[in-house]
């Protein structure tokens, strides 16, 4: 890509995030030259380049701000005085912030993921006395045990993901465990999975996150501290989420194959090294020369609702998420493709918004409820950034 068709794209970003009403600029620079390996071959040493030329301050500014909006957001509340745990602002929140608390020298959670932690533990503890998220008088046919499930998987990894940074599993997390297995299909084509909400929304909401949910269900049992995966009372349900995974993978789209080798890492066994071998392979196949992603070139076929093409160019959720993905399973940062794809994360952070763009499967930027729920993509895209550029760091 030369530097008239980066400038070009930028000032198109800038053009859009005005009709957004937030503050972006024209930050993002090219990744390199035309020849991406040439480019990368110039970042010396690749590590420095890397940690110093992000803004983990903006990132977690930005971070905070949409945490903070999501709750207290009137259609995220829920009763009890809760609120929904949502897969694009809320769950990649509680998984990334942490990564910034070290270079951002913070002692303690930052406010708002001390509320989000307080709002999961509390829906945890009033498990058989809160109201599911959606229910079916509401929002049609399995909406209620849909959201019972999910909303369980999510709890636990939430809590299971803040346990690992004390080593020590809590009883909280442990009842959320117990509810995420309460709540595992034992029988049927998808015995071993959670019902998993679908409103028709890739990659989080549609007919195929099922499988997405169990990913998440196999991170948070390999997060959670204590060696719980190795729990004897366990290994039944693990079994049988190890068989679901392994039996629908080959059906699955790259994203969610994504998801699957993430959880792979974290629970040994859960793929073999040739599985883990193809999928890395499928993956690095499907980077651009830039060095990034594409969502929409991981999905399928999947069509926006509103009729409008999807974004071909590379975006921050894909590539943040690919790049996190590939270090979990071993891949080194100075690999040369995940490298590339580290400079490209630096390179298309906005600076002065701290955030990384990335776009809807769903719908355009116009066609959304509103600006802020517009924004949905780029919350979970600048997360997966924190956490792939943040990884050598976070421990």
């Amino acid at each position: 890509m030369n530097a008239t068709a980066q400038r070009i794209g930028a000032t198109t970003a800038c053009l859009i995030a005005g009709i957004l009403a937030v503050c972006w600029h024209p930050e993002m620079r090219a990744a390199g030259s035309d020849d991406p390996k040439a480019s990368a071959t110039h970042v010396d040493p690749p590590e420095t380049k890397i940690a110093s030329s992000w803004d983990q301050k903006a990132a977690a500014a930005y971070l905070d701000q949409r945490a903070g909006w999501w709750m207290d957001w009137p259609k995220s509340a829920r009763d009890h005085e809760t609120f929904c745990v949502s897969c694009h602002t809320a769950v990649p929140y509680a998984l990334s912030r942490p990564a910034l608390r070290k270079p951002l020298a913070e002692s303690a959670p930052s406010a708002n993921e001390r509320r989000l932690l307080d709002n999961v533990t509390k829906r945890v503890r009033l498990w058989k006395e809160v109201e599911p998220f959606y229910k079916d008088a509401d929002r049609g046919a399995y909406k209620s045990v849909e959201s019972r499930g999910t909303e369980s998987v999510l709890n636990a990894l939430i809590l299971a993901s803040n346990d690992a940074q004390n080593d020590h599993l809590s009883a909280d997390t442990r009842t959320a465990l117990d509810n995420m297995w309460a709540e595992q299909q034992t029988n049927g084509n998808k015995k071993g999975s959670w019902s998993w909400l679908r409103f028709a929304n890739e990659p989080w909401e549609a007919d195929d996150s099922d499988f997405y949910g169990a990913t998440l269900a196999a991170v948070a049992v390999g997060t959670a501290p204590g060696n719980y995966r190795a729990s004897p009372e366990i290994q039944g349900s693990l079994k049988m989420l190890r068989e679901y995974l392994n039996r629908e993978s080959a059906a699955q789209t790259t994203i969610n194959r994504v998801v699957l080798l993430w959880a792979s890492a974290k629970v040994p066994g859960l793929l073999d090294p040739q599985q883990q071998k193809a999928i890395i392979d499928e993956v690095l196949g499907k980077q651009q020369p830039d060095g990034g992603w594409s969502l929409s070139s991981l999905v399928g076929s999947w069509k926006r609702n509103d009729g409008t093409p999807q974004e071909a160019k590379s975006d921050g959720y894909a590539t943040g998420l690919i790049a996190f993905a590939l270090q979990q399973a071993g891949v080194p940062r100075d690999n040369a493709q995940e490298k590339l794809a580290l400079v490209w994360l630096t390179a298309n952070q906005n600076k002065m918004g701290g955030f990384w763009l990335s776009y809807s499967l769903n719908k355009n930027v116009e066609h959304h409820m509103t600006p802020s729920t517009a924004l949905f993509m780029n919350d979970a895209a600048t997360a997966y950034a924190v956490l792939a550029l943040s990884e050598p760091t976070r421990h």
